[in-house]
């Protein structure tokens, strides 16, 4: 059965994201009210320089259950996550970018799967609405990071996730960039995380545009994958907590689709 009786924390990564970010809010709102009536909507503004932060102050004064943490320097997307999972209070983290190329309507998908035989629910785009470079660069970032790192899911690239806070909290993420999407699936398998996954929308950006797609970003991204790699593929150095005295086995990772 679904977590009809669960709590959930939705947040909200948004860098330069004035034009979209208030529609990704509201639709959350509507959506979790046909959900759970315990929820929050946490939104990390990464410093941006458009209207982000106004609309969202003006968010959190309308609405009781929107909570806003303004980043004064940018840290990157793994340093947005890392702060929006850390504020999370409720049962359940469901993330998504805050750019709207992701329907969060699509949210009941993921709870519809979200048992309690499972710890991850994952999107996978059924569709990815970008120019053809980046389907191009996308999907080989997803076939190389399967390759390395034996990730469970198929769509590592997909930000559209419902987990179990007490699994997020089982791993310590250290990344700042983009990468922190593998170090964290990975570690929540190692962990013993059950994945299940689902379809869901890919849109068209409406607003703004993509602070990845740079050749000194992508080979930023590449270099920071390959550390990566060596550091917990190689060298295992997630495991020496994993291993301290009182923790518990992890269970081994399951996968349903």
């Amino acid at each position: 059965m679904p977590p009809n009786g669960k709590s959930v924390s939705v947040f909200f990564p948004a860098y330069n994201d004035g034009g979209t970010i208030a529609s990704m809010v509201l639709s959350a709102m509507i959506v979790l009210e046909q959900l759970t009536d315990d929820y929050e909507i946490i939104v990390v503004n990464d410093a941006s320089r458009d209207y982000t932060p106004e609309i969202l102050d003006r968010l959190a004064a309308d609405y009781d259950r929107v909570r806003v943490i303004h980043h004064v320097t940018n840290r990157g997307y793994g340093g947005a996550l890392k702060d929006g999972f850390a504020a999370a209070t409720k049962d359940l983290v469901f993330y998504t970018d805050g750019d709207a190329q992701y329907d969060v309507r699509d949210l009941r998908k993921l709870w519809a799967i979200m048992d309690e035989d499972i710890d991850v629910a994952n999107g996978y785009k059924r569709r990815r609405h970008d120019p053809w470079y980046r389907k191009l660069i996308g999907w080989s970032y997803k076939k190389v990071t399967r390759l390395l790192f034996g990730l469970p899911i198929r769509d590592v690239d997909c930000d559209f996730r419902l987990m179990r806070r007490s699994k997020l909290e089982a791993i310590t993420l250290e990344s700042d960039s983009g990468v922190i999407c593998v170090e964290m699936i990975y570690k929540l398998k190692e962990a013993g995380a059950r994945f299940a996954e689902a379809p869901v929308g890919h849109l068209h950006r409406a607003y703004g545009g993509s602070q990845f797609f740079t050749l000194p970003r992508i080979v930023a991204a590449l270099k920071g994958l390959a550390r990566l790699w060596f550091r917990l593929v190689v060298r295992k150095e997630h495991r020496k907590a994993m291993q301290s005295p009182g923790a518990s086995p992890p269970r081994r990772s399951r996968l349903r689709r």
